[in-house]
């Protein structure tokens, strides 16, 4: 699923943002301005995922998904929140697409005459090679 079809379905709706003061550097400005910007959606009791959906976001995402079901999504990297909530739905539909993409299957090729020769004649070769290290008595 792509960026836009997520956006067309409007799934930033259910999610609830919350902001805070960010940490580090920054002085005066980082003590006062609540720049930190935290997005939450509840992916278990979300109307616009399917079932399968919901399986696949869960599978894919366990590490950024907490005990109750909530994917949690934070950005405190610029000064301005609204630059940090922008940066933060940006990533939450790039994770959400990209949990969704389903992988092709591999297609195994077939080996072509001159690999099946090749490795015949370099186990042959090896063969000799393990043979001619024998020690023989007469």
């Amino acid at each position: 699923m792509t960026k836009e079809e997520l956006v067309r379905r409007n799934i930033i709706s259910e999610a609830d943002f919350s902001t805070s003061k960010s940490s580090g550097p920054g002085g005066q400005h980082v003590n006062k301005v609540s720049s930190k910007v935290t997005l939450r959606i509840d992916i278990y009791n979300s109307q616009l995922f399917s079932a399968l959906e919901k399986s696949l976001i869960t599978k894919k995402l366990a590490s950024k998904i907490s005990d109750k079901g909530e994917l949690i999504l934070s950005c405190q990297e610029n000064r301005s929140q609204m630059r940090n909530k922008t940066i933060v739905i940006e990533r939450f539909y790039t994770l959400i697409s990209m949990a969704l993409k389903r992988e092709k299957k591999r297609v195994p090729t077939k080996r072509t005459r001159s690999s099946i020769e090749k490795r015949l004649t370099q186990k042959k070769q090896h063969a000799t090679k393990k043979a001619n290290r024998r020690y023989y008595t007469d």
